[in-house]
């Protein structure tokens, strides 16, 4: 145990994180998301939701600052009669860690996503999350 580490980041996604470096990403995937399909390396952490996932690793994960959206969502496919609250609560976590709130967001496609998680994101952390288009990508920054 370390002083200060969420207990919620394992000994794996630390070190993943650790070694991550500016403009590296990475994708927090609900109950639903591919990650095996797409992921460069998958971390499971079953029982546990999006938001705490995002609230835990914002603690000791800078966002990009040289970016204006350094987080991305998955967008509500055209015609998915969803509604997406999680969101609120994704916004209200970030605006304790960046001042930027809710403007650091941009929605994607979710082809688009998919893509950019399989291109971009060094690790996949695959949540119980069973809230619909509750994937996000999160942009490293500098400390």
């Amino acid at each position: 145990m370390l002083k200060g580490i969420p207990p919620i980041i394992s000994p794996e996604l630390l070190k993943i994180l650790c070694e991550m470096g500016h403009t590296d990403e990475l994708t927090i995937g609900d109950g639903n998301f591919p990650g095996h399909t797409y992921g460069k390396k998958v971390i499971r952490l079953d029982g546990h939701g999006v938001p705490e996932v995002l609230e835990a690793i914002l603690q000791v994960f800078p966002l990009d600052t040289y970016v204006k959206h350094p987080i991305t969502l998955m967008q509500v496919v055209q015609g998915d009669d969803v509604k997406t609250p999680i969101w609120d609560q994704y916004k209200d976590i970030v605006k304790k860690q960046d001042n930027r709130g809710a403007d650091a967001f941009l929605e994607m496609d979710k082809w688009e996503f998919y893509e950019k998680t399989k291109q971009h994101s060094s690790v996949v952390i695959m949540t119980s999350e069973t809230a619909l288009y509750a994937n996000i990508i999160l942009r490293k920054g500098v400390v």
